[in-house]
């Protein structure tokens, strides 16, 4: 059994992930559902290292073996990037036995339109200086939005765009900007050491793939307060939550000036979910925060928990609620109303809207 046929499969089935686990048969997600591959045998512990291996470089495998986890990305099916897309991968241990999961990327990147995002997305492309963050749970597309709001100003834009990523997913086709991709252990040993020489490499804008700590969030906030745009996501699941958990994460004797930054800086959150349609496939639901000055007000004074109340007062300035857009989806005949009911945080506003 070979690893370009499984995924060779996987992009066959329209699935977002393989999981390669001992035991059992190889099995990908659809529309967000684990299925086995139909045919395939259960996997061996050695059939699957042969597999990992194979797609590793000698320095990967030394690092698989010493950290007994590997994030990687490669391309596949030919050509320089790989024609037929890329796989963004994670090799583990589980129970001293080798494992892996392997995460589908399309090989053009979508528009913002194609991928059903609200218009309101667009005026983060265009903004010159500022904090954007997209969030939402992991395998619900945060990835793919925020390549698609990164491409658009590649297009548009003459710009230097710097990414730090770990790994690299999306690759960018040519446009106005130059773009460089910095990846982890490949290209930068330290999400510190990157953040903090990114202001010497002259960019324009700068996408943090993930930020994981005080340190990545601090440094990512400084370089939105220097005069860059900078994009990075958090796996939270409202904006009201995604500027508590960026506050919470640093000591309370720092909290005050992290309001203050924070408050200055923040242009907008994307939070998405991807939901299940009723014909199959799944679309997104989203909701949109943009850093008005009743925002930058409730942050600086600490009162998040207002947040909600001006999503839902300003949707004329382009501001979307989750219930909203679920709202529409229902009404629209995409999505079921259980269904909306299940990823709503506002059942009770969602029935209201769906009459």
């Amino acid at each position: 059994m070979e690893l370009g046929q499984l995924l060779d499969q996987t992009i066959k089935n329209k699935a977002s992930d393989l999981h390669l686990l001992a035991g059992i048969p190889p099995t990908i997600r659809i529309d967000g559902v684990l299925r086995p591959l139909q045919n395939y045998p259960a996997l061996t512990k050695e059939q699957i290292e042969e597999m990992a291996f194979s797609v590793l470089k000698p320095e990967q495998k030394e690092l698989l073996i010493h950290n007994k986890e590997l994030d990687f990305s490669f391309g596949f099916g030919g050509g320089a990037y790989g024609d037929l897309g890329r796989f963004r991968a994670n090799l583990y241990y589980q129970r001293g036995v080798l494992a892996g999961a392997f995460r589908f990327l399309e090989p053009t990147i979508r528009t913002l339109e194609e991928l059903k995002i609200p218009k309101t997305a667009h005026t983060f492309a265009n903004l010159k200086q500022g904090f954007v963050l997209v969030t939402g749970p992991t395998g619900h597309g945060k990835s793919t939005t925020l390549a698609a709001i990164i491409n658009e100003i590649n297009v548009n834009k003459a710009a230097h765009i710097l990414t730090i990523e770990d790994p690299i997913e999306y690759v960018y086709p040519k446009g106005k900007s130059i773009i460089s991709q910095r990846e982890m252990e490949i290209d930068t040993l330290s999400w510190n050491l990157s953040l903090r020489s990114a202001l010497r490499e002259d960019p324009d804008v700068v996408l943090v793939g993930e930020m994981r700590d005080s340190e990545t969030m601090a440094a990512a906030l400084t370089i939105a307060e220097t005069g860059h745009l900078v994009f990075s996501t958090l796996h939270t699941n409202s904006a009201a939550q995604s500027i508590d958990r960026i506050i919470d994460t640093f000591p309370a004797t720092q909290q005050t000036q992290i309001k203050v930054q924070l408050a200055a800086t923040l242009k907008g959150i994307i939070s998405q979910r991807l939901i299940p349609m009723i014909d199959g496939g799944r679309v997104p639901a989203v909701e949109i925060l943009i850093g008005n000055n009743a925002v930058a007000s409730n942050i600086r004074e600490g009162k998040t928990h207002l947040i909600d109340s001006i999503i839902q007062t300003s949707q004329q300035q382009g501001m979307v609620t989750l219930e909203s857009s679920l709202a529409s989806l229902v009404l629209s005949g995409a999505i079921s109303l259980e269904t909306a009911k299940s990823y709503a945080l506002r059942p009770e506003e969602l029935l209201r809207q769906t009459g």
